[in-house]
């Protein structure tokens, strides 16, 4: 559990360095690596600043929204084709959500404290394309095995993005606005699991012989092609570094406001029972989303096309939920809106193991609708105050992930013995547990979630960036005893909202009278 506390800073070494400036982080874009003990400077990047390298982060959330989407549909092809069990075909998430069991804790989170985001990012984007060309010989030589092998690279691949990828989008701008960004940009993985099937359905797969894998081939050797392309445009594109040391600053300038302390991986207690949460979360999304076509099927009566057409609807309910989410980030607290949507999730899916007919795919598209704002709010929610251990922290919850091997399997086995209604009983278990955290959350973690959304840091006044070491300084010389000059920031008497010392010297926000 403690791999990597060697590449994290401790505390005292970043207080004692010297602060770089937003400017400078974004000056420093084109480095081979980055230490991830030293300070950047992008721990108070703008809205500005940030949008570019977001926005080219954010293709990847489509890739993989994409890839997952497809996954789903090729799991209902290949039971057709190979005749193989539904509980065999959740054979194709253990493999590919397996891979997220083993990336995350070791090499990809070891690649992105070393290194850096941008070359975690290029790391798994030629793993997916290797994976993704491996899946002509399988094709060719009709082969479950070989699938399964092909989707546990591909998942390789897509862990390690995933493990710079959203940690990266959380702090690549003003913390407040963390659940916020990372929503909106996982809202475009919807859009990608929404086109998916659509394309499997009318374009891969449309008027193919039942038997014929061959569309398969070709559809993955066009998407090892554009990642391996996606890959040379990161190596060359612009991407700012956010270190351990840059959330360490940040965590101890909020701390008037969030109270943080420093303390060990061992005692972030929050984190834990994020990543028991988004485990269960997880696995139910995908028990439910693997069997979705086989419930339309069994329910409405219906050919496993329009059952695709059905499923394509509610992952349009999933993708819209995701915006609706991010927007309500705007002006109500993420904490209150993720005890909404789990609330609206157990319904649902409760629900769904009763009703028959169109209206039990109704209420199962309802599930993934409500499903849609939660695995990125359990995740921003969770890292929050991790400060030095961001990283590492971001590492398990991605590894968290892996819910996905054990959960779908579990459903089919239900599924081939009590039928798919009576099936959704295993998601049902996975999504209580899940619903326990964001109730942990507003219970007994409210002052620190809220104390991050008030924050300041990363935006602009007359006088800088709040939380940069420049504004610091100009303030400093402005209001100095005497007409002195102060340093980074020091005691110089002026007191403001927004904007203190804290402990070790450091800039800290809160709000207090002149």
């Amino acid at each position: 559990m403690w791999f990597g506390s060697k590449e994290e800073p401790v505390m005292a070494e970043v207080l004692e360095q010297r602060r770089p400036s937003n400017a400078e982080a974004m000056q420093q874009q084109h480095r081979k690596s980055v230490s991830n003990k030293g300070l950047t400077g992008a721990s108070a990047l703008t809205v500005r600043q940030s949008i570019f390298p977001i926005v080219l982060v954010t293709i990847l959330f489509f890739l993989w929204g994409f890839a997952y989407g497809l996954l789903d549909v090729l799991n209902a092809k290949f039971q057709n084709s190979l005749n193989i069990t539904a509980a065999k075909a959740g054979g194709l998430q253990g493999a590919y959500f397996g891979a997220y069991l083993i990336g995350p804790p070791t090499y990809s989170g070891y690649i992105v404290r070393k290194w850096g985001y941008r070359y975690t990012f290029m790391t798994g984007l030629t793993i997916y394309g290797i994976g993704a060309l491996m899946f002509w010989p399988s094709a060719v030589h009709r082969s479950f095995a070989g699938f399964c092998g092909s989707l546990f690279i591909v998942g390789s691949g897509l862990s390690t993005l995933e493990t710079s990828a959203n940690p990266f989008i959380a702090t690549c701008g003003p913390p407040r606005l963390s659940e916020f960004r990372l929503e909106l940009s996982q809202s475009f993985q919807a859009i990608g699991s929404v086109m998916a099937p659509l394309l499997a359905s009318r374009v891969f797969f449309k008027n193919t012989d039942p038997k014929d894998l061959s569309s398969v081939q070709w559809t993955y050797l066009g998407i090892a092609a554009f990642v391996f392309l996606l890959a040379a445009v990161f190596f060359v594109s612009p991407i700012p570094e956010v270190t351990d040391a840059d959330m360490a600053l940040q965590a101890e300038q909020c701390a008037g406001l969030t109270g943080y302390t420093d303390k060990p991986l061992r005692k972030q207690h929050k984190l834990f029972f994020g990543v028991a949460a988004q485990f269960c979360y997880v696995g139910a999304q995908v028990g439910v989303a693997s069997q979705f076509i086989k419930y339309a099927v069994e329910s409405a009566h219906i050919s496993d096309s329009a059952a695709s057409d059905r499923y394509a609807i509610g992952q349009g309910l999933f993708a819209i939920g995701r915006f609706a989410a991010a927007g309500a980030m705007m002006v109500a607290k993420p904490r209150w809106i993720l005890l909404v949507f789990m609330t609206g999730v157990m319904i649902f899916i409760a629900a769904s193991m009763g009703a028959g007919g169109e209206g039990g795919v109704a209420t199962l598209s309802l599930v993934l609708f409500f499903e849609s704002c939660v695995f990125p709010t359990i995740f921003t929610l969770a890292i929050r105050g991790l400060g030095r251990h961001t990283k590492r922290g971001s590492s398990w919850i991605v590894a968290s992930v892996s819910g996905g091997a054990l959960f779908p399997s579990l459903t089919g086995l239900v599924a081939d013995k009590q039928g798919y209604h009576k099936a959704m009983c295993v998601p049902l278990v996975g999504f209580f547990v899940a619903f326990a955290f964001p109730v942990y959350l507003n219970t007994l973690c409210a002052q620190e979630l809220d104390g991050f959304r008030e924050t300041k840091i990363g935006y602009e006044d007359g006088d800088g960036t709040i939380g940069d070491v420049r504004r610091d300084e100009r303030r400093a010389s402005v209001v100095a005893p005497d007409g002195g000059s102060g340093s980074g920031g020091s005691g110089s008497g002026e007191v403001e909202k927004g904007l203190g010392i804290g402990k070790g010297g450091v800039a800290q926000e809160y709000e207090f009278a002149k």
